[in-house]
């Protein structure tokens, strides 16, 4: 694997702003080569044996957790942290296979659900176990039951703090 050259710090930054040490600039730009080749393996993958994209299967999962395998649309966008604009252009794409509907909410009459189908939930169940094998291999296989335990204790805390500053 290629790993990027070491960043000097511009000589502009401050003790206000400080950068990066070397460990911290290293850890941070594996972060994003995983965030960046993670969901792209996986995309593949879902592709390759199912033809479904990651993101339809990220909707389907929230789908199929709930147990009339409906949610409102904001409720779905702020779940997958997608803007709304987005979500709408992907569940009109799914609809278009069968994956989905959407269905007015009669509460109201402005908001919309997405259902998941018949077609959705035999679509995930066939994708499910190829993924997830992927997911093993990739993220867990050679993970110590300490190594495990550290990412879940680190991947909490950030993800905290991260959600705290989203509200």
């Amino acid at each position: 694997m290629c790993h990027p050259p070491t960043y000097d710090p511009p000589v502009s930054i401050t003790s206000e702003a400080p950068w990066l040490t070397g460990d911290q600039q290293r850890v941070w730009r594996r972060w994003l080569a995983v965030q960046a080749a993670l969901p792209a393996a996986l995309h593949r993958q879902l592709q390759q044996d199912s033809g479904l994209s990651l993101p339809d299967f990220d909707v389907l999962v929230q789908l199929t957790d709930q147990v009339d395998g409906r949610v409102r649309v904001s409720v779905l966008a702020a779940e997958l942290q997608w803007e709304r604009s987005r979500l709408s252009h992907h569940v009109k794409r799914m609809e278009s296979r069968g994956l989905v509907r959407r269905e007015e909410c009669d509460d109201d009459g402005r908001g919309w659900f997405v259902q998941l189908t018949d077609a959705g939930r035999d679509a995930i169940v066939a994708a499910a176990p190829d993924h997830v094998r992927e997911v093993r291999e990739l993220v867990f296989e050679d993970l110590t039951v300490d190594e495990l335990a550290v990412l879940d204790r680190v991947t909490t805390k950030v993800l905290a703090r991260v959600s705290g500053r989203l509200g």
